[in-house]
């Protein structure tokens, strides 16, 4: 276990003044040790850096291609995408279950477009009270928006251009998980109204 998981140099370290990322190498190492046919990780990669989160789930993944089922919880939407299949959970309740791809799928890329301003504050602000849109959110330096069904992103452009607010281009935008799931959790809130 030392070496699959990439510290036998550091089998004689006392293991509470190693750093974050190898305390939590070691413990999926102590929980793989029996050989368990099913390993439960609650937030295994919290408190880790990019790197070693990424180091991590290569373990993750090296276990479960050995035949491993691993249950994982984690808040970090882009780590939910390592996984083969997705239960994302609101209000204790499974709200979608499928794999990444499937999920992303549940979002129809034709209504999601991601619009190029250099005013990405201002344009989110002016589209959160539009009828021509479900939502919109800064994302990087523009701004994604999920429009209304009926809804074309011309309309959306004029509009802005109407308040002042220009954009210089506009495309189809790939759903993330976290895109998924503030859809789904907001439709579900809609619902409860």
């Amino acid at each position: 276990m030392l070496e699959l998981f990439g510290l036998a140099a550091r089998k004689d370290q006392i293991t509470g003044i190693l750093p974050g990322g190898l305390k939590q190498r070691l413990a999926l190492a102590c929980a793989a040790l029996h050989e368990p046919a099913v390993l439960f990780l609650d937030e295994p990669t919290s408190g880790v850096d990019p790197v070693a989160r990424r180091n991590f789930w290569g373990l993750i993944r090296r276990l479960a291609d050995s035949g491993k089922t691993i249950f994982v919880t984690t808040h970090y939407m882009d780590e939910a995408t390592y996984c083969d299949r997705l239960a994302l959970m609101h209000r204790g309740r499974i709200i979608a279950l499928d794999t990444p791809d499937g999920l992303r799928g549940r979002l129809d890329s034709d209504r999601l477009i991601g619009l190029s301003t250099s005013a990405p504050g201002q344009v989110s602000e002016a589209l959160a009270g539009s009828e021509l849109v479900n939502d919109a959110w800064i994302a990087g330096r523009g701004v994604n928006v999920l429009l209304r069904s009926g809804s074309q992103p011309q309309d959306v452009v004029a509009g802005l251009r109407g308040v002042g607010l220009e954009v210089q281009s506009l495309g189809p935008v790939q759903p993330s998980i976290e895109d998924v799931f503030v859809t789904l959790i907001e439709a579900e809130e809609e619902s409860l109204q």
